[in-house]
């Protein structure tokens, strides 16, 4: 038997890994879905068991392989909205790598920090071919952790960016968003909305809805031409947002389709068909598909979440810690470690 040795890469550990190499980060976006448009990617299917319909309280089992780097894994992770008002963060999870020469596990790889950073990334990267030129303004509905890591990235893609409303249900929310980076963005002008949700999207260049609920809180009426909106969770927006869209272009459609998100329900009630859907973001980053082509387009961007750019993450994050001397080596398999005379 072969001893099999694993690295536990802990989520200080990945934290360093991303410290400042905010390029790395969104590369891997682009590198797993250029993977993904050339066949190169499994996309099993998500496995998703919804504890509560009303909070849509889940664990999800998130299978993937990149064939090319010759490994594969899944991503175990929990997205908890009734979390948020017992003050605990809602989603929290773990990646699993391993090879596929031999098919033995090589890391276990905190996947908390990693799904937040995946998250905001991608929408960044469909940003960079979807929003207007130059964007000045950005719009939170949401203040949590997952709009914040949104903002980091936004910002370092487009400094432009030089006003930020943000819109929350408690005002100590929408302090604490500003307080934590406004000493980062100095040059941004920071706007706390007091859960006033319009003021928060009139105004954006760039609206994106980060909440831990399933309220339709984003209207059509708010949502300016020229406008790219990223839709991150459930059910964030009224059903017209879409409607009033030029083009709605998705993580995958495919995936999407039979989700609880906005668009999702939408497709289940018969209101939005396949043909509805312009294209997905891998056939507009390999220049299939133009992104946005008029500076009054209002494009609609909806991130489900691809179990293949998480393996992508996983695997680089891997690489960088075994390169870096990070993460701790556990002998998960030793030689011979069987007796079977202990199990009679």
């Amino acid at each position: 038997m072969k001893e099999i040795k694993i690295r536990v890469v802990t989520q200080n550990q990945v934290s360093q890994i991303f410290k400042n190499n905010n390029d790395f980060i969104l590369n891997i976006v682009e590198d797993a879905l250029r993977k993904w448009a050339n066949d190169d990617a499994k996309l099993p299917d998500k496995i998703s068991q919804i504890f509560d319909q009303n909070t849509q309280n889940r664990i999800n089992c998130m299978p993937a392989t990149i064939i090319p780097d010759k490994v594969s894994g899944m991503k175990w992770v929990s997205v908890f909205p009734a979390n948020a008002p017992k003050g605990v963060q809602n989603v929290s999870g773990i990646l699993l790598l391993s090879e596929i020469e031999t098919g033995f596990p090589v890391a276990v790889i905190d996947g908390t920090l990693e799904t937040r950073v995946r998250t905001a990334a991608v929408g960044t990267v469909a940003a960079k071919y979807l929003a207007p030129k130059n964007p000045r303004t950005i719009g939170f509905l949401g203040s949590g952790e997952e709009a914040r890591m949104h903002f980091a990235l936004l910002k370092h893609t487009f400094p432009t960016i030089e006003k930020c409303y943000v819109a929350s249900r408690k005002s100590a929310s929408e302090e604490s968003f500003i307080s934590e980076l406004k000493e980062a963005a100095k040059d941004v002008e920071f706007i706390a909305c007091n859960a006033d949700y319009s003021l928060a999207a009139s105004s954006a260049d760039i609206i994106v809805t980060a909440i831990s609920g399933q309220v339709p809180l984003l209207k059509a009426k708010d949502v300016k031409s020229g406008t790219l909106y990223i839709h991150v969770g459930g059910w964030e927006d009224e059903y017209a947002v879409a409607l009033k869209a030029n083009k709605i272009v998705c993580d995958d459609w495919n995936a999407s389709k039979h989700r609880t998100q906005t668009i999702s329900r939408m497709y289940m009630e018969g209101i939005l068909k396949d043909e509805d859907i312009y294209a997905d973001l891998a056939e507009i980053i390999t220049g299939k598909k133009l992104g946005r082509e008029k500076d009054d387009e209002f494009i609609y961007f909806n991130s489900v979440g691809l179990s293949f750019i998480d393996l992508n993450f996983a695997n680089e994050i891997y690489k960088q810690a075994c390169k870096l001397g990070l993460g701790q080596e556990v002998m998960l398999t030793e030689t011979d470690a069987i007796s079977y005379k202990n199990f009679i």
